[in-house]
């Protein structure tokens, strides 16, 4: 459930601030599922080409 209440949220961050969270959310070694959700989220957006393949 908290999942899907992020990833609702996640929809009006600005892209900038997605991707910062993206890389925080791995150099803090967050939930893999929540990194997974913000992946998700660059994805949709088509900013793939903002962050580093890590898998």
């Amino acid at each position: 459930m908290t999942c899907l209440l992020l990833a609702s949220h996640m929809e009006h961050l600005s892209d900038e601030l997605l991707v910062e969270s993206y890389y925080k959310a791995c150099e803090l070694d967050l939930s893999k599922e929540f990194i997974a959700l913000i992946e998700k989220e660059i994805k949709r957006r088509s900013l793939t080409h903002k962050i580093r393949q890590t898998s």
